[in-house]
């Protein structure tokens, strides 16, 4: 074997300086092992591994791997896939097996290098059907030892560009908009068109690359397209003028289609007819950031769309199709109105005029809609007058009125307070919805969606609203002035991630909420059923209580407020920022950064920062929780010495504390119990646990008992801090156990410092990546122990103080 007893990466070094040479060997993307590249193409990709292996096996790994990256969507494909061990080298080419990443229901994010899979056996068989019918298998598989020459002499007749056989990529709906951002690129900058004025007219790049994209020898295929390539130009604009004539506007290429021909080159079109509606369905995703905000052009997915349809006939019957009429007022292609079966009864509206022509092109195809009930029409400011005159008539009649669902996916834009620091300035300030309900709804005013729901209950009174939405309106502080003002019964919701839909980021829930608005109430409280997607279905979670916290104390930190102390010397940083779960991950402990949403902690506050710490970060944020807020506790916490403690504990081997930043006030334990070299800078805290360092009453209120004093009544109203040891907890004491033994292997070790925090044990054992992030393991397997006993024992503890976090209303259950 030429390459035997030598590891993996030696052999990849070895085959690339032996063979290939005279190629670019060092461009490899993502977890593909090994690939070849001659200027901007690549050639091959390859997988390797270090001993005599299944050709078919290492070429169903590199499939796998490609396919879960989608590697051929980012990079145009090689003229080869291969795969090589220390004995042998195969070849296949890219092309023949190129539509296994194209199959339909097929689960990529399974471990490629899990061979007992049902997925790696599947696409094994694959493989060995395509070589066994459709390639001389024999002639691309090379000895590197016996068929040293012949392998170079393949590589030097067919690792050539232009020489191998085009392989074209397929459009299908995962890639589309990915090639359409590639697109842009290439080809946008070749069209003879003003964009920025093209876009105040609300024509956008995306209608162009539709009709390069669903066209056939140069002619687009769907005459309903908004803009269509006529071989040599574009046709756009096209509309009914004035004197009611056909006009349309020409738009020629800049360099005779020169970029357009070459970019083409690389993609077989028209796509899979099946993928035609869904193409333009989305086209959402061609939209600019700013129009999709302002216009709302998000898809919802069929399953959330479904399930939407049978909570509405669970409030309102199953014949509510029939009983009732159906507007949705923001309705894109009008997704959110499929399976709906009475067309009389259905109206749709959007602001884009494009959207209008893709459902009167489906109508024509068979939609369940009629045409005259389609229409443009901007909601946040055109007059109702504006309105087809059937619809009219239901919203001017009373009786008639109380049977309208308003039934809508509105945009979830914002503009915030803070304009430039994640919101979106010019979003929902400019709509005449805006100046007109600011003054009854508040801060509410800066989401669109909330104006779609203030214009619904003002102007369209007793209608009933059936809406998607985020949970701002229920459950910010923000919005006590809407919940105020919209006075709706809650007749049923169900909450779902928001990452199912399209093209909204985030861990965060999304709501359908089914309002009666004849029903005056308050909102102050629901418990919402909780479902998650698998395989494209909704699958029931649990259920959720949501709150108003309308009529709280207050909020954790109006309670953290009372123990600020800014005169006394600080031994951390505590940051404290919004009371949600969403800004959890800003919640921590340093030594240094005083800057906005930061306290000082300081011998006097340092339980309660502790406390306030730890009720934020025993129970993880996650998308069902992201809005929930922490509030002003019960008086319970104040006498729970245990608590209290373990809190403590919790937080001293939690924190962020750097020496870097200055002196290391957060050692937990002293030189003799981890057997120091040196004695430490600050023997501050565990003079803190034994009770020798006097504190005094900071908070504007009797807070805190902390043991026997003859002082204390019982009741909380008197309070003089004692100096006592601390006594810990059963899990406390574990984890301190769990700390003593890390620390004393750390100073154990040579080239430490004696004051290092329990940050810097952790850098000094597990280092940075080249992007100076801290690894998340070691190589030091005793210390991986250690840190991983010390996390077990946290868990444990975390699960303890849980249980007092709901007690005590830190949280509502």
């Amino acid at each position: 074997m030429k390459y035997a007893n030598i590891r993996e990466e030696a052999i990849k070094l070895k085959v690339g300086q032996d063979f290939f040479d005279r190629f670019d060997c060092t461009d490899i993307q993502g977890f593909i092992d090994f690939a070849v590249k001659l200027r901007e193409q690549y050639l091959l990709w390859a997988e390797a591994k270090q001993k005599t292996t299944d050709m078919l096996e290492m070429l169903t790994q590199l499939v796998l791997t490609i396919g879960k990256a989608r590697t051929f969507d980012k990079f145009l494909p090689p003229a080869f896939l291969g795969c090589f061990d220390c004995e042998k080298i195969a070849f296949v080419p890219y092309h023949s097996i190129q539509d296994i990443f194209y199959q339909n229901d097929f689960n990529w994010n399974i471990t490629p290098s899990k061979h007992d899979t049902r997925e790696f056996k599947q696409v094994y068989a694959q493989i060995k059907k395509i070589i066994d019918n459709d390639i001389p298998f024999e002639t691309y598989v090379f000895d590197f030892e016996r068929d040293g020459k012949d392998l170079k002499r393949f590589i030097r007749e067919n690792f050539v560009l232009g020489k191998s056989e085009i392989t074209k990529i397929k459009i299908d709906k995962n890639n589309f908009n990915i090639i359409y951002q590639k697109w842009v690129e290439s080809v946008k900058p070749t069209i003879a068109i003003n964009w920025d004025i093209a876009k105040k007219n609300e024509i956008i790049d995306g209608d162009f690359y539709l009709a390069d994209l669903l066209s056939e020898n140069n002619i687009s295929l769907k005459e309903k397209l908004f803009v269509l390539l006529k071989s040599t130009f574009y046709e756009a604009n096209r509309h009914i003028d004035k004197i009611g004539m056909f006009t349309s506007s020409r738009v020629d290429f800049l360099d005779n289609q020169r970029a357009y021909n070459s970019f083409w080159t690389h993609y077989e079109r028209p796509p899979q007819e099946d993928y035609w509606d869904y193409m333009i369905d989305h086209r959402h995703l061609l939209v600019p950031q700013d129009l999709r905000e302002r216009k709302g052009s998000y898809y919802t997915p069929r399953q959330w769309v479904e399930l939407s349809q049978k909570y509405i006939a669970d409030v309102f019957g199953e014949d509510w199709q029939d009983e009732y009429y159906v507007w949705d007022c923001c309705s894109g292609t009008g997704n959110l109105l499929a399976g709906l079966t009475n067309k009389y009864n259905i109206w749709a509206s959007t602001l884009d005029k494009q959207d209008v022509n893709v459902m009167h092109d489906r109508i024509e195809n068979g939609a369940n809609l009629l045409h005259d009930h389609v229409f443009q029409f901007d909601f946040l400011n055109d007059d109702f007058s504006k309105l087809p005159e059937s619809l009219q008539k239901i919203i001017n009649d009373p009786k008639k009125r109380k049977k309208l669902i308003v039934y809508i996916n509105p945009p979830y834009a914002e503009a915030g307070t803070g304009l430039g620091k994640g919101h979106k300035d010019n979003v929902a300030l400019v709509h005449k919805t805006y100046s007109q309900y600011k003054n009854k709804i508040g801060k509410a005013t800066n989401e669109l969606f909330t104006q779609f729901l203030a214009r619904i209950y003002c102007e369209i009174p007793t209608a009933k609203i059936a809406n998607f939405s985020k949970l701002k309106n229920l459950q910010s502080s923000n919005f006590s002035d809407f919940r105020n003002f919209i006075r709706a019964k809650l007749e049923k919701i169900f909450l779902t991630p928001a990452n199912t839909f399209d093209n909204v980021k985030g861990a965060f829930p999304i709501g359908f909420f089914i309002w009666n608005t004849e029903k005056k109430e308050k909102f102050e409280q629901v418990t919402a059923d909780v479902y998650v997607e698998k395989n494209n279905e909704p699958v029931f979670l649990t259920t959720k209580n949501l709150y108003s916290y309308d009529n709280e104390k207050g909020l954790i930190n109006d309670w953290l407020r009372l123990f600020f102390d800014k005169k006394s010397e600080p031994v951390g940083i505590m940051h404290n920022n919004k009371n949600d779960f969403q800004h959890n991950i800003q919640v921590r402990i340093t030594s240094d950064d005083i800057k906005d949403h930061t306290t000082p902690i300081t011998k006097n506050n340092l339980i309660e920062m502790c406390i306030y710490f730890a009720v934020r970060k025993v129970i993880p944020a996650d998308w069902l929780n992201d809005r929930d807020q922490f509030l002003y506790p019960n008086d319970g916490w104040k006498t729970d010495l245990e608590f209290q403690n373990d809190c403590f504990a919790y937080t001293l081997f939690n924190n962020n504390i750097q020496l870097k930043y200055g002196i290391n006030y957060w050692i937990p334990f002293t030189e003799y119990q981890v057997g120091a070299r040196d004695k430490f800078d600050s023997n501050f805290m565990t003079d803190f646990i034994a009770g020798k360092v006097p504190v005094n009453n900071v908070a504007s209120e009797p807070m805190l008992f902390y043991g026997n004093d003859d002082n204390f009544s019982g009741s909380g109203s008197y309070y003089k801090k004692s100096n006592q040891p601390r006594e810990f907890s059963p899990e406390a004491t574990a984890v301190f156990e769990a700390g003593k033994e890390l620390w004393k292997y750390y100073h154990s070790q040579k080239n430490i410092n004696v004051n290092a925090s329990l940050y810097d044990i952790r850098e000094y054992f597990q280092g940075r990546n080249d992007k100076g992030k801290m690894n998340n393991t070691s190589k030091d397997e005793k210390y991986n122990e250690l840190i991983g006993l010390l996390r077990e024992r946290l868990k444990i503890l975390a699960q303890k103080i849980k249980l007092k976090v709901y007690e005590y209303e830190f949280l509502k259950a």
